[in-house]
């Protein structure tokens, strides 16, 4: 792993890295200050057309660091962030969807899920080494199109042992996410927006009936994609304590 710089503001540090594959894969790693140690790690899936270090990204990851004092890392998926293409770079979130069309766009997204998860492990096994964020139990946290990219690794990673997903949804149970949701058996939180425009509400109703998990809870609330309410981040939070337990002294 390539250190790229680190910061620290607030009892937070933050790490910029790069992952060596045959496309780098750029990542944000926010610690606690202070000593190494033993800790969960949350991996953090951001949206659709966004990358690593959006606002709700940033807000998620500081807030494990900051509470029960865990690591969490994103890093920009195929195609957005650092990697977006060359003839979109500049473009809004809603230009480059507009581009291809809102299928077009998912199905673009769809096509890029191998490399999503293989970029994901060989993150995770970098982020495992010793003096990094070491060993602990491991949890992902993506909404929207980190779900696309979260079941599917979940699925696959049998080092994630509790998730949290939402704001998805599948209308056909063969596809890629829907056939991995049906073998999850993970702990899952998943929010749902009663009122998404961009994920039907019988989608998201039965993705989470897909989920093979006996222990998965939804939270549904009011509003559209982008309004899930704040207090969201503090049952995100009671979940992980619950099912990664705490950092080690």
């Amino acid at each position: 792993m390539d250190i790229r710089g680190e910061t620290e503001e607030r009892g937070v540090r933050r790490i910029e890295f790069t992952v060596p594959r045959p496309e780098p894969v750029p990542g944000i790693l926010w610690l606690p200050a202070g000593p190494s140690r033993p800790r969960p790690l949350v991996l953090i899936g951001h949206g659709g057309a966004l990358h690593k270090e959006t606002p709700g990204v940033v807000r998620v990851s500081q807030a494990l660091a900051r509470g029960p004092g865990y690591a969490a890392v994103a890093i920009d998926l195929p195609l957005h962030g650092e990697r977006v293409p060359a003839d979109e770079r500049g473009l809004s979130p809603a230009q480059r969807r507009e581009r291809l069309g809102l299928e077009g766009w998912r199905a673009r997204n769809d096509q890029s899920l191998p490399q999503g998860v293989a970029d994901w492990q060989a993150t995770l096994d970098v982020l495992q080494a010793p003096g990094l964020a070491g060993s602990g139990p491991v949890g992902y946290w993506g909404v929207s199109m980190g779900t696309r990219f979260g079941v599917p690794l979940a699925a696959a990673e049998p080092r994630i042992s509790a998730a949290v997903f939402g704001l998805f949804g599948c209308a056909d149970e063969n596809t890629v996410v829907a056939q991995a949701a049906a073998r999850l058996t993970i702990p899952l939180l998943y929010l749902q927006q009663w009122d998404d425009e961009l994920f039907p509400r019988a989608d998201g109703l039965r993705l989470f009936d897909l989920f093979g998990s006996q222990a998965k809870t939804m939270h549904a609330n009011p509003g559209g994609h982008l309004e899930l309410p704040r207090i969201e981040l503090e049952a995100m939070i009671a979940f992980f304590r619950r099912h990664l337990g705490g950092a080690e002294s």
